[in-house]
């Protein structure tokens, strides 16, 4: 016994010296609420938090309004075939679509960024993609004597532009630059949606909106004033399938065709899509049997160590 009351007060002394003031070891800790501040205090609080909050309103109301306007509708989201997560492009429309662009929308709309090559094996073989590129007259050169020539188009030219400049292309048309169409679909909100309704959302004018001369009213068109008129019409073109030319069907291959032209890898895409999930499912598969047969009896294995008696 005396023995352990020495050891006692010995470790009582070094708890003495090693911390002088026990004080510590008692001392409340006080946590501020919002109770204990001041009222000069709260107010600040208060005032600081209406204000950040109604600030955060009103950007997000800026934001929402400059988004659409009263005059403008969202296109509505049609049941495209391409749609699905592993649904593929309509190769047909694709085909049909470029015939639309090509008897209609190319007298005013370039697309600079799509060459001829670019529709093998997409909805022209080598040899009909040759012979739609030898229609157009491309000027090249210079030749021998230095001068420019022009010559039947080849599969590694673009798509010829209608004008020479920007300045003729705005001189034509009233004004407005007519948008190259390589990358439509993907620079307007609603992409191929925005497309179809735009080509088919022609209508007279509401009462009251005035829209003065040179331009036509399409509400999916910002500010609903456009200087476009109206392009696609019944019967207008002649599809080499015999498809009906409604309006409605040709604004859906037109659509088409400019969807595969923003996005030439659509298809390749959920190709690969579907490959990586046959892929990653088998690898799941393996690392789920070695987890539960190979690695689990090494993770609840116990090793113990015993000293050896000396």
């Amino acid at each position: 016994m005396a023995t352990v009351a020495h050891r006692l007060g010995h470790h009582r002394v070094l708890l003495r010296r090693a911390f002088p003031s026990p004080s510590i070891f008692n001392q409340n800790v006080k946590i501020s609420t919002f109770g204990t501040f001041s009222t000069k205090k709260k107010f600040i609080l208060t005032t600081s938090g209406i204000l950040a909050t109604g600030a955060a309103g009103l950007v997000y109301a800026l934001n929402e309004s400059v988004k659409a306007s009263e005059l403008e509708l969202h296109p509505p989201n049609y049941p495209w075939t391409h749609s699905g997560v592993f649904s593929s492009l309509d190769h047909a429309s694709i085909r049909r679509g470029y015939e639309v662009y090509k008897q209609v929308c190319a007298a005013c709309h370039s697309m600079k960024f799509i060459a001829y090559r670019n529709l093998v094996g997409v909805c022209f073989t080598e040899e009909e993609a040759r012979a739609e590129a030898e229609e157009v007259q491309v000027l090249d050169g210079p030749d021998e004597e230095g001068k420019m020539f022009l010559r039947p188009g080849k599969l590694s030219d673009y798509f010829p532009n209608p004008y020479e400049n920007d300045e003729a292309a705005k001189a034509a048309n009233n004004g407005a630059l007519p948008p190259d169409l390589s990358f439509i679909t993907l620079a307007r909100h609603g992409g191929e949606d925005y497309v179809f309704s735009l080509l088919t959302g022609y209508c007279d004018p509401p009462a009251g909106v005035e829209i003065r001369e040179g331009l036509y009213y399409n509400p999916y068109f910002p500010g609903g004033a456009i200087g476009m008129a109206q392009a696609l019409y019944n019967e207008i073109i002649e599809y080499n399938d015999g498809t009906p030319a409604t309006t409605s069907q040709l604004a859906k291959d037109v659509s088409t065709f400019l969807k595969w032209a923003a996005e030439p890898e659509h298809d390749d895409r959920k190709k690969m899509a579907i490959k990586a999930l046959m892929i990653f499912s088998m690898l799941t598969a393996v690392a789920y049997y070695y987890k539960r047969h190979r690695w689990s009896v090494l993770k609840s294995r116990k090793i113990v160590f015993k000293p050896g008696n000396k």
